[in-house]
Parts: structure tokens; sequence; C-alpha cells
């Protein structure tokens, strides 16, 4: 009966989370028309409502750990659901992704991603779309912010391997910015496939700043180990046992 409940409230969770996404972009459109801060105030007061929304429906709490950067920097954050993307997003002042290039397409988030200055790449073709995007910072028709990318790539559930994709490497060269780290366990709570959304504390946890220069390979090295042991330690504080 309890398992029940919780899944129909998940359900109705999932549902009012994606209506709120037409209505959040339609209440704040003329404000993003003219301005980006209307754009980011958007997806801001988006990603709060469905964090209120989880904890009041599904008894989920959200919690930040760590200092989020408010200066320009790289993000290099491991992905387990849509949740760690708005927990992320909310906890730093201007924050964009490097999306893939068919979310352009989709309704709302194509349009308000663009507008907060997302990157758009194409598959073999992030170091040009990077390039762009530095330069527009550097020209100033785009303000520095945070940019955020998943080492991995994709959603990767909890007890996966996967390994870290050399585009990071690639970016925190390019950029000479400071990268810093976030581990997440939100993917036992709110897992990549199905309705289920559990009680508990879902957590992103910022880690301490890797300082621009290092060789690409000691950069590597130095994210994997440490975003994969702090997130084993809050899966394991969410009460996952990796299976044997």
């Amino acid at each position: 009966m309890r398992y029940a409940l919780q899944w129909l409230l998940s359900l109705i969770f999932i549902v009012q989370m994606y209506l709120a996404l037409f209505v959040v972009g339609l209440l704040y459109l003329p404000y993003a028309i003219f301005s980006r801060k209307g754009a980011l105030a958007a997806c801001h007061a988006y990603a709060a409502w469905v964090m209120f929304s989880l904890r009041w429906l599904t008894g989920m709490r959200t919690e930040v750990r760590g200092t989020p950067p408010t200066h320009a920097a790289l993000v290099a954050a491991k992905h387990q659901s849509f949740l760690d993307v708005l927990m992320i997003f909310h906890a730093v002042p201007r924050g964009r992704f490097i999306m893939k290039r068919e979310l352009m397409y989709a309704p709302v988030v194509g349009w308000f991603g663009l507008r907060i200055g997302c990157v758009p790449v194409d598959r073999g073709k992030r170091g040009a779309a990077i390039m762009k995007m530095m330069a527009d910072v550097k020209s100033g028709v785009q303000q520095a912010g945070q940019l955020i990318i998943y080492s991995q790539g994709t959603r990767v559930a909890p007890g996966v391997k996967a390994p870290y994709k050399a585009g990071t490497a690639a970016l925190y060269t390019q950029l000479g910015q400071d990268c810093v780290p976030v581990a997440t366990n939100v993917g036992v709570l709110w897992p990549k496939h199905g309705i289920m959304r559990k009680r508990g504390v879902a957590i992103v946890e910022f880690l301490p700043t890797i300082p621009p220069g290092l060789p690409k390979p000691e950069f590597m090295e130095r994210l994997e180990r440490e975003v994969e042991a702090a997130s084993d330690a809050l899966m394991a504080e969410a009460g996952f046992t990796a299976p044997t």
C-alpha cells in the first residue's frame, strides 16, 4: 500500500513538473525576450519549483554541499538524473551547459537554453563551439559564467562504471579556468528510468577546486578519482549498496 501511494505521488509529481515547464516558460517569456536575466530568472524559478514540489509530493529533500563557484569556472559533474541538472544550475549564479544540438529544437528547453548561453554542439565539432563561446565572452556578447559539463557524457546509474570523456580535459585546457568537480547521489532516489521517486536526501556536492594548468592526464585522473570517491560515499549515505 505504501509503495503504491509513493508511486502515485511520484506520477503526479512528474506530470505537474512537465506542465510547470510550460507555465513558467510562458510567464517569463516577455522578460526573457528583452533580457537574458529574464531567461536566467525563469530557469532558476523552474528549478526551485521542481525541488519544492518534489519534497512536498514525494518526500525527497535536496541538499547542496560544498561551495558552488560564483566566478567564471568549469563545473565538471557526475550525471545520474534530471534532478542533478536542476540542483547544480540552481546553485550557481550564471550556469550554462554544453548541450546536444538536438535539444535546441525541444519546446521551451531549447529556446531558454540558448538564451542563457548554453553551447549546442554537434558530435565531433565541440572544439569550434567552445572557441566561439570564448570569443563571445571576450567581446562582451556573452557574459562569463559557470560552464557545466557532464564528464561521462551521459547519465550513469548508481553502481555502473563509465569512462570519463576526454572532452572535459580539452575544455579545461582551452578555458584556462578553475575546474570545480561535482559529486552526487541523486540516482539512488531518482533513477535513470521509471516513475518512482523515493523519500530521502538527494545531494550534490561541490568538491575542492582543481586549479588550471595541470597536464591533461593528471587532471583527468584527479577528476575521476575525486568525483567517484565522493559520489560513492554520498550513495552509501543514501542507502545504496553496490552489487557484487
